[in-house]
């Protein structure tokens, strides 16, 4: 590996709404328990939008800000105590972004080693910068909070999202059979993803809870687009058993259809680690699992093909925001 240059490019926003404004840092020096990354991907997710507008208050990210929760790229150096990694390592992680911490839309970031895997092998960087935020998010509801298993059926709201599509492949990879609410353009790819689909426009949720369940409901219903979905994925838990979880449950809902049910919530809040300092290593070893599960074909990113650069971000941010993305986006930072 060449050295290590001293110092990087970053693109700062100032102010809620402001531009992004390339600026000159010096490359940081990796403290006891970090890892020095040279970023070569940079995802971008709709939380990412939001701060730069202003609206994530509960990231706690405060302006001048360089964003970015999601990276992938190549380990530079390592701080003390670090043994799981080392110069050359190709990592992917959600490491930065939020709570002041620098995040990925730099050509360098010294990063929590803990929040780090090792990258798939058989993923791109782009691939690999797609997954971690949406990846952990799927997984903690999925696996940490429902316990999902085989002869389970599972209901992803959302199921061809960011977040939905992944949690319609884990959910698959664990045995359950599972279910899809998606418009009528994402049919064919919800049922690719190896879900049923089912057109949440044309079916209401009483139909297909009768439909599919002979009127019992779901063992697990995800939620990951929160407002009315959340409300309608109480009335579809199975009776007694059925665990409900939201990735965006935010507002104030009536729990009556729950409880009526006799069924359990959980909210998944993917940032706490990385807000609180607790728990980070949990993420670090969602992502290895996750890194067995693609390269066992399991899981698979849907990346938008559209191409951008540290140049070209504020575009990536435009489609973002409005909703005009086929896959996640993603930002190629440096090259190889």
């Amino acid at each position: 590996m060449s050295a290590t240059p001293t110092t990087m490019q970053v693109l700062a926003v100032n102010e809620a709404n402001g531009p992004f404004v390339r600026v000159e840092r010096d490359v940081p020096v990796p403290a006891a328990g970090e890892v020095l990354v040279r970023v070569m991907a940079s995802g971008v997710n709709p939380l990412d939008t939001k701060i730069r507008a202003g609206k994530g208050g509960h990231a706690r990210h405060p302006f001048p800000a360089v964003l970015g929760l999601d990276l992938a790229g190549v380990v530079e150096a390592v701080g003390a105590s670090v043994t799981a990694f080392k110069p050359g390592d190709e990592v992917y992680g959600m490491t930065g972004g939020v709570a002041g911490v620098q995040g990925s839309l730099a050509e360098y970031a010294a990063v929590d080693a803990r929040l780090l895997a090792h990258k798939p092998r058989n993923l791109s960087m782009r691939e690999a910068a797609a997954l971690p935020l949406i990846a952990i998010t799927a997984w903690e509801g999925l696996v940490d909070r429902a316990k999902v298993h085989a002869g389970q059926t599972v209901l992803i709201q959302g199921g061809t999202g960011g977040v939905g599509h992944i949690a319609v492949q884990i959910a698959r990879a664990h045995g359950a059979t599972v279910y899809a609410t998606v418009s009528e353009p994402h049919l064919e790819l919800a049922r690719s993803l190896g879900a049923t689909p089912i057109d949440y426009r044309k079916h209401a949720v009483e139909d297909y809870v009768t439909e599919l369940t002979d009127g019992e409901g779901f063992d697990i219903v995800y939620d990951t687009v929160g407002g009315a979905t959340l409300d309608a994925s109480f009335q579809a838990a199975r009776v007694y058993e059925g665990h409900v979880l939201s990735c965006l449950g935010w507002g104030e809902h009536k729990l009556a259809p729950l409880s009526f049910r006799g069924a359990t919530y959980s909210g998944v809040f993917t940032l706490l680690p990385l807000l609180t300092g607790k728990h980070r290593a949990h993420h670090g070893e969602i992502l290895r699992e996750v890194t067995r599960l693609v390269e066992a074909g399991q899981i698979k990113p849907l990346l938008d093909p559209r191409t951008f650069t540290l140049d070209t971000v504020a575009e990536a941010h435009a489609v973002v925001e409005a909703g005009k993305t086929a896959g996640k986006i993603v930002v190629e930072v440096s090259h190889a």
